[in-house]
């Protein structure tokens, strides 16, 4: 191996050190290894923005460091990918460069390109699974056919022997951590808020997962639908710019459940949840366009409604249902809604509303710090009926009914919608039913301190029943 010998790792969503394939690979295969990333444009690249490209910004800073603590230099690129990797080719006279794969159809294009030319160019192109549980052409039907149903597709998935983490790699001369990360990238300025509530980065992503093994997994299958409860793990984040695999967690949990076996049952419920996400992206790899395009064509004329005021009052938590407004306060707050919470303003949206998914879809993307590009669309569609797997079109979640099971106490609701902290439990879910003695006493003026029901629910789902039967037929 000469002197001169350079190998280029591509960095997307895996900034870690631990378990990156292609971070491994490269190092093994040359004694210097620059790391490259690219703020990707382009038509076919869906751009992080919003809450993510804030959280992007401050992990890119952060596996910069790690980098740079083991020789490795990153680099920061704008534009086209295929542009960029050649400048740094050519720059570096690098004889391979190495990634690990998404699954997207336009990033599957671009990376399929990229590989032949270089390949042609003769420099070396590989790229590795390390982004999932299971790469999604491997768990397929009895009848060889992709899976378009979850629980069968968890049943395969759990049977299979998952690939255990890769170690980090040996670490060179350290270089000084000036990475340039913040060479021409913004942020929103609204997004800055977001730091006082989240720790960013690998070695946060371990604390985070040792911290739920610890704490929490031992009540997750019956607290992770309580919203004011703070019993889910918190990783979803750290998975969507692979601060920590899946095959990390996987393992932890796997593990944990052989040392502790009394807390099987939970870690198996986390197990499913965590499949999902492979899930997701088994339809994202089978599929036209998620983001765009319903997976099941009898919704593509749906009768969606053009009522951009509604769409508006529904960004801004200002429903009139308190545990919708909560949720929505909560995402512009904190980039994150609890799972449970991500339904029913969902299903909001999209039944009574009958807003259109992908509107809400959009409004996500830019506003959660773990906005993907399987689960977030994959999930909208599963709640709007038109996924696969999805919940029946005539599945409308009540808002008062939901709140009133899962944040019984109001907890949840108090935190984020503060102007109705006053009300009484019975009430605090459904002000708008309260005698006014009850609203005067708690200082709440409906149509002034806090706004009235956006809709009827019983009249907006019968409407939804009526259009989503329309599809059916």
């Amino acid at each position: 191996m000469s002197e001169t010998n350079t190998a280029l790792v591509w960095l997307r969503n895996d900034l870690r050190i631990a378990d990156n394939p292609a971070l491994l690979a490269a190092c093994q295969s040359a004694d210097r290894v620059v790391a490259i990333y690219v703020h990707e444009t382009g038509p076919d690249i869906r751009p992080t923005t919003g809450a993510a490209r804030w959280w992007l910004h401050e992990s890119l800073k952060a596996i910069g460091a790690s980098l740079a603590s083991l020789g490795i230099a990153l680099e920061i690129h704008e534009g086209d990918a295929a542009a960029a990797l050649g400048r740094a080719v050519k720059d570096h006279s690098a004889t391979g460069v190495h990634w690990n794969r998404r699954y997207a159809q336009g990033e599957r294009a671009t990376d399929t390109r990229i590989k032949t030319e270089l390949r042609e160019s003769g420099i070396e192109a590989h790229s590795y699974s390390g982004n999932l549980l299971a790469e999604p052409w491997t768990i397929k039907t009895g009848q060889e056919r992709p899976y378009s149903v979850f629980t069968p597709f968890w049943k395969s998935l759990r049977n299979m022997a998952i690939e255990r983490p890769l170690a980090a790699p040996t670490a060179r001369r350290p270089l000084s951590p000036d990475t340039g990360v913040d060479k021409g990238y913004e942020t929103p300025a609204w997004a800055e808020k977001l730091g006082q509530y989240w720790e960013i980065g690998e070695a946060a992503a371990q604390r985070v997962l040792s911290d739920f093994l610890d704490q929490k997994i031992e009540h997750y299958a019956g607290e992770r639908d309580f919203p004011a409860k703070d019993a889910t793990s918190g990783l979803s984040p750290h998975l969507r710019f692979g601060e920590i695999s899946a095959r990390q967690i996987w393992h932890a949990a796997r593990m944990r459940s052989e040392i502790e076996p009394h807390l099987a049952e939970n870690i198996e419920k986390f197990l499913s949840e965590l499949a999902w996400r492979d899930f997701s992206y088994h339809q994202l790899y089978h599929r036209d366009d998620i983001a765009r395009i319903s997976m099941q064509e009898n919704y593509a004329d749906m009768p969606w409604r053009e009522a951009r005021p509604d769409l508006v009052r529904w960004q801004r938590g200002r429903t009139g249902f308190p545990i919708v407004d909560a949720g929505m306060r909560q995402l512009w707050e904190t980039g994150y809604m609890h799972n449970r919470v991500r339904m029913l303003v969902a299903s909001l949206l999209t039944k009574n509303l009958l807003i259109d998914w992908r509107q809400g879809e959009a409004w996500f993307w830019d506003c959660l710090v773990d906005a993907d590009s399987a689960n977030n669309p994959a999930s909208w569609q599963w709640v709007a009926g038109s996924g696969l797997d999805a919940a029946p079109y005539f599945r409308i979640f009540n808002p008062v009914i939901q709140g009133e099971r899962f944040d019984a106490s109001g907890d949840y609701v108090r935190r984020w919608v503060p102007e109705l902290a006053a009300l009484p439990d019975r009430f605090i879910h459904c002000p708008f039913a309260a005698p006014m003695p009850v609203l005067r006493a708690a200082g709440v003026v409906l149509g002034k301190t806090y706004p009235e029901p956006i809709t009827d629910l019983k009249q907006s789902r019968q409407r939804a029943l009526e259009a989503y039967g329309q599809t059916k037929e």
